[in-house]
């Protein structure tokens, strides 16, 4: 996991929750780093045990505090220069999302051992629905996922309600969203 995951994270927890919430989290993770380099990677293990800490220090579920993530999230990577990046993927919610695999792919160039999520959007029964399917290798990011599509509704100004499915093959994990808008 590349540490500009694990800086979201310590600049969320900071920001909604102060200094020494920060503090008590990365201590009770058992992660030295108070500050982690955006373009370096970091184990897995190191963001799950952040989430694990957050939940127990926050009182919230794991799901909870890594939705609330994924709606850090967009104005995040926004304000630490990928604003360009984001605006270049779609002018509309459903377009945006058709694109993320492009974002991601562009995103590759720059992270050399970037190993991101796969999206698949498709067209709903009626055109205010499209289905997203999210499949990763990674456990327990789909609540960000949620969170994500929650922000990415609000920056393309745009109602969004939220159907969540799980399915979990022998090869990895994906989710289906179900989006629809008003």
């Amino acid at each position: 996991m590349y540490g500009l995951i694990n800086k979201a994270i310590a600049d969320m927890a900071r920001s909604q929750f102060g200094e020494e919430t920060w503090q008590e989290i990365r201590q009770l993770a058992a992660v030295e780093n108070d500050t982690f380099l955006s373009m370096e990677g970091y184990p897995d293990d190191v963001t799950h045990r952040l989430v694990k800490a957050g939940s127990q220090v926050l009182g919230l579920s794991s799901s909870q505090i890594m939705q609330a993530f994924g709606e850090f999230w967009i104005q995040f990577t926004v304000t630490e220069g990928y604003g360009e990046l984001m605006d270049m993927s779609g002018d509309n919610l459903p377009e945006f999302l058709g694109n993320l695999d492009n974002l991601h792919t562009r995103l590759g160039v720059m992270f050399s051992q970037f190993k991101p999520p796969s999206f698949k959007s498709y067209e709903g029964e009626s055109e205010n629905e499209l289905t997203l399917e999210y499949h990763s290798e990674r456990e327990g990011f789909a609540p960000m996922v949620l969170g994500l599509v929650k922000e990415l509704g609000d920056w393309f100004d745009t109602d969004v309600e939220i159907a969540h499915y799980i399915s979990i093959s022998f090869c990895s994990r994906s989710s289906t969203l179900y989006c629809s808008s008003g």
